[in-house]
């Protein structure tokens, strides 16, 4: 498979990989874009196991509310900077997160990280999280949420 711009372009946005571990990666694997990947991933995941401990200060409330009206949910969502906070990938993250909550209702934050993912069940709450960790090099973390359905 012939390594292009585009491909080792696709696979920096996916894994939020360097560029040069990208392509270094890709000539590993003969190009082979699946195997590159998901070893980006995996050394993405492990980066986002040693950020675990670092402060977050930062971060934002979300909210969502169920077409329907009847569910809403607010969680704050924690990184280490404002700019972090401003980023779209922070801001996805926290939209997916007050969803699914309101969607599944855990009862703490051990439980929603440990979730499917009702967009992608492939995924964990928690694969959401480092991944965006990943791709900023900022640690984050769910803080409290609270969720209020209509009558009850």
């Amino acid at each position: 498979m012939k390594i292009t711009v585009e491909l080792i372009r696709k696979l920096k946005e996916e894994t939020g990989a360097p560029v040069i571990r990208v392509k270094k990666v890709l000539e590993e694997f003969k190009g082979d874009e699946k195997k590159a990947f998901d070893l980006l991933r995996k050394e993405g995941f492990e980066k986002a196991e040693t950020r675990g401990e670092r402060a977050t200060a930062e971060g934002r409330v979300f909210s969502y509310v169920h077409h329907t009206g009847k569910i809403a949910c607010l969680v704050e969502v924690f990184c280490e900077t404002d700019f972090v906070a401003k980023n779209d990938l922070f801001q996805e993250l926290g939209k997916h997160i007050a969803m699914q909550i309101s969607f599944a209702n855990p009862k703490d934050a051990k439980e929603l990280e440990g979730q499917e993912f009702i967009k992608d069940p492939s995924k964990k709450i928690s694969d959401l999280v480092k991944e965006v960790i990943a791709k900023t090099g900022e640690n984050v973390k769910i803080g409290r949420f609270d969720r209020i359905e209509l009558g009850n």
